[in-house]
């Protein structure tokens, strides 16, 4: 069973959750997801198994589409609607369509993100959540994220007694921080601002449209039929340049055998060697010590 499953995760369990439940349902060890989702997020989960699992990080390193609301008036804590408000002021009814999308042009490439404070990201041993929990100021290392766009889903603001709420779309790389970047934006447009809600709508090449549900796999697994569910290796990695391998130096790619760079050279590094029938064969690099070769990182083999 090798291949990756789209999987749509729910709210309420945690993307580990996730693994351990289709371990327990396909009573397989080899799974393994592809980028963590908090727990009161829904959205596309690509669940690596078998033989994919040597592929999850770079399925993980692959562009993310998020759907989020980010309401204006106030801000919390946690920068999203699960926290305590830190800061309030009222939206003025003036506030356009044209100002935001304005605003949120200034947000598009690369940017510099503070992760928030509850968070999972490790200082010192520790998670920044715990120091939070614990009232310890801590410095909180900044990371740069890359949005390759974003904009209004549409052109409605909800508006509700002092705040005013819409939608935005954000294609983005991963590690970006939706919350903190609703925050950003409200800033920018010179009110407090928190995420009120996300959802995950398509990572790398998988897509909302044809993502599996809990229930969906459960029955599948009924009617011992995981055909139409389960995604071939070579969609996790299709951000990666391809570089075809004739049949005759197909047990050389297997073998790990180190050949030389090709001409072109492939766009980007590493990148997929393929056979003919577009199975990914190994993922290769550039010689880090002999930039004349390319050597491998993966190797995987077919019965």
């Amino acid at each position: 069973m090798d291949g990756i499953l789209p999987l749509w995760k729910p709210t309420g369990i945690t993307s580990h959750d996730c693994v351990m439940k289709i371990r327990k349902l396909l009573h397989t060890k080899k799974v393994g997801h592809t980028g963590t989702l908090d727990p009161d997020v829904e959205g596309m989960l690509p669940i690596c198994l078998g033989m994919a699992t040597k592929i999850s990080s770079y399925v993980t390193e692959s562009e993310k589409v998020y759907e989020a609301t980010l309401k204006l008036g106030y801000s919390t804590e946690t920068e999203d609607n699960e926290g305590a408000v830190v800061e309030r002021k009222k939206v003025d009814d003036s506030i356009s369509p044209n100002d935001i999308q304005k605003a949120l042009h200034k947000f598009e490439g690369t940017i510099t993100q503070v992760p928030p404070l509850y968070s999972a990201v490790r200082v010192q041993g520790k998670r920044l959540y715990e120091y939070a929990r614990e009232g310890i100021s801590v410095e909180r290392p900044s990371r740069t994220v890359t949005i390759y766009n974003i904009e209004l889903i549409s052109n409605h603001i909800e508006r509700e007694e002092e705040t005013a709420s819409f939608r935005i779309r954000i294609t983005c790389s991963k590690g970006t921080y939706i919350r903190t970047l609703c925050v950003d934006i409200g800033r920018a447009l010179g009110y407090p601002a928190h995420m009120s809600y996300l959802v995950r709508t398509a990572s790398g090449s998988f897509e909302k449209e044809e993502a599996v549900t809990f229930e969906e796999l459960e029955k599948a697994i009924e009617e011992n039929n995981l055909n139409g569910f389960l995604k071939p290796m070579e969609r996790g990695v299709r951000h990666l340049s391809h570089l075809h391998i004739p049949p005759e130096d197909e047990k050389k790619v297997y073998h790990g055998t180190v050949f030389p760079k090709p001409n072109p050279i492939p766009e980007t590094n590493p990148f997929c060697m393929m056979n003919e029938k577009e199975q990914v064969l190994a993922i290769y690099q550039i010689h880090p010590d002999k930039p004349h070769l390319i050597k491998p990182v993966r190797v995987f083999q077919y019965e």
